[in-house]
């Protein structure tokens, strides 16, 4: 849906906060969304959107992609089995693609990836942020609040931060 609004003009996204800072992103293609349901169609859309909240400059794919991307380690009920080392062992190589990206942020549209990429970049101390695909919408509309920063990294604390009392009017 993000993708057909901003087509639309609905959603009036801009990565024009990412035009100085160049700030590289990637995104994890949830196995439930892409690869076990919509496919390659919702894996474009979602690249669609990430380039037009962070520029298509400062996006990079991991590789492979889209139906052919990785697990997280994080679904089916992994995430709260009482298993870290295991699911943390499985984790390992959706770690080390995120890794060779070199990108900063790791966009997760799914709650389960975002938890997981989360944990093993703590856990392997890999550095990178893993951040919801619609904060990353919010902060390019200029309507991400100061309480709404808890994934992202000093280098976005200061993008247009709108204290909490101007939201609520």
């Amino acid at each position: 849906m993000y993708a057909l609004w901003i087509r639309e003009g609905k959603l009036k996204v801009s990565s024009e906060w990412n035009k100085d800072r160049q700030i590289k992103f990637t995104c994890q293609d949830p196995c439930q969304l892409v690869r076990k349901t919509l496919g390659d169609p919702v894996a474009e859309d979602m690249r669609y959107v990430v380039k037009a909240v962070v520029g298509e400059e400062n996006f990079i794919d991991m590789t492979p992609n889209r139906s052919n991307n990785y697990c997280c380690g994080g679904g089916g009920g992994f995430l709260q089995n009482g298993m870290p080392d295991q699911r943390r062992a499985f984790g390992k190589v959706k770690f080390d693609q995120i890794m060779a990206t070199g990108a900063t942020y790791c966009i997760t549209p799914c709650h389960n990836c975002h938890a997981q990429i989360h944990d093993i970049s703590e856990h392997f101390e890999g550095g990178y942020h893993s951040v919801h695909l619609w904060t990353l919408i919010c902060l390019s509309m200029g309507i991400l609040g100061e309480n709404e920063r808890e994934y992202l990294g000093p280098d976005l604390a200061d993008v247009d931060v709108l204290p909490s009392k101007e939201l609520e009017e």
